[in-house]
């Protein structure tokens, strides 16, 4: 490992192949205090025009700080790669010489150059290992030998990928993924491509001035959201449910060959602008005040929302009968204060958990079933 002279740029030793299209994926060494010299962290977060920019989450100090006590430690042993993306400014020059009989010709070796700039204007960022590379930097035992693999990558789009694809066993926010996954074209596993649609309907949702959850869905990329009272994977979960065939309120918009968004955005504004418009005093409030804009409370009425709209869609007017049956409930729930009658609970009892958003859908379906029943 070779540091310039001139601090304005970083050699190393580096094996350079191909992978993909044509895209070139070097591994190489750098000193731990040198990743955060070559390489910036791309936050999540909007711009003022409301594009998501960026993919890292925010500094996890504790966890930031036990990897410098390692690190300050005696007999360090550092194996875990950092993952970088490469600008198209490095330049890989590749060795000479002879090659070796019945080498597996795999990589080619030779030397990297890495330009070293401010931050906000490096040619690297870091894909994986945000966290152990913040540690490096802070540790006093900052000559640490750091196994790096870099890709070439100047664009936004595949360090999302990667970074997506690369973090899905470990244990990253599900907010963080979702948030993320509309922005992502790449063919994503199963579970994955199972949580794109619904996100992106919870960004427009969010975003879309007639929504009835305009600007109310706190998302990681907007931690300063004074507005946002709605945990956006409460929303994200409840449109995954609506999603499943053959009984879920958009599932009959969605099928092998097309998608029709349109649609399954127009039934979700029927539906929550008509809840809204049920329940005012609820509507719009912190959780804390009003179960309504509670994680349970949004399961619980996204589950109620298959249901009614089975029945609605076979009316003449739908969004008369989703009015109509909400109406027919209201007076039997309490978001804001009183007893639940049926569940003995108080309002603000109700908690994000799997048995209480359980009973409560099952409470709120039933009192449907029961209240729209001719009376004879």
């Amino acid at each position: 490992m070779k540091k310039a002279s001139s601090n304005k740029q970083i050699l190393v030793r580096a094996l350079r192949t191909t992978q993909g299209q044509g895209i070139d994926v070097f591994a190489f060494f750098l000193f731990g205090s040198d990743v955060t010299r070559v390489a910036d962290i791309s936050r999540i977060e909007r711009d003022d025009g409301d594009e998501l920019k960026g993919f890292q989450r925010s500094e996890i100090k504790s966890h930031v700080k036990s990897i410098v006590d390692y690190l300050d430690s005696e007999k360090v042993l550092f194996p875990n790669a950092i993952i970088l993306a490469l600008g198209n400014e490095v330049e890989f020059r590749q060795s000479r010489g002879p090659i070796p009989e019945n080498m597996v010709e795999v990589a080619q070796g030779g030397t990297l150059t890495i330009p070293v700039l401010p931050e906000g204007r490096r040619v690297a960022w870091i894909v994986d290992g945000q966290q152990r590379s913040l540690a490096l930097a802070k540790s006093k035992n900052n000559r640490i030998p750091v196994p790096v693999i870099a890709f070439i990558s100047p664009d936004i789009e595949t360090q999302r990928e990667q970074f997506i694809l690369v973090n899905k066993a470990k244990p990253l926010p599900t907010r963080l993924i979702n948030e993320l996954l509309p922005e992502v074209d790449v063919l994503l596993p199963r579970d994955l491509a199972s949580r794109k649609l619904p996100s992106e309907l919870c960004n427009v949702l969010n975003r879309d001035p007639g929504s009835p959850f305009h600007k109310l869905i706190r998302r990681e990329s907007v931690a300063n959201n004074q507005q946002g009272v709605v945990v956006d994977s409460a929303v994200v979960d409840s449109i995954k449910r609506n999603l499943r065939p053959p009984m879920g309120a958009l599932s009959q918009y969605k099928n092998s060959v097309e998608t029709d968004t349109k649609a399954m955005y127009k039934t979700l504004l029927a539906y929550w602008s008509a809840v809204r418009d049920t329940f005012p005093d609820a509507w719009g409030r912190s959780p804390n005040t009003s179960r309504l804009m509670h994680s349970a409370g949004i399961k619980a009425m996204g589950a109620l929302m298959d249901q009614i709209m089975l029945r609605a869609d076979s009316t003449s007017n739908p969004e008369k009968e989703i009015r109509d049956s909400l109406t027919r409930i209201a007076s039997h729930c309490r978001w804001t204060s009183g007893v639940w009658e049926g569940l003995n609970w108080r309002w603000n009892e109700i908690q994000s958990t799997t048995q209480h958003i359980s009973r409560l859908s099952e409470h709120l379906i039933r009192l449907d079933r029961e209240l729209s029943r001719p009376s004879r």
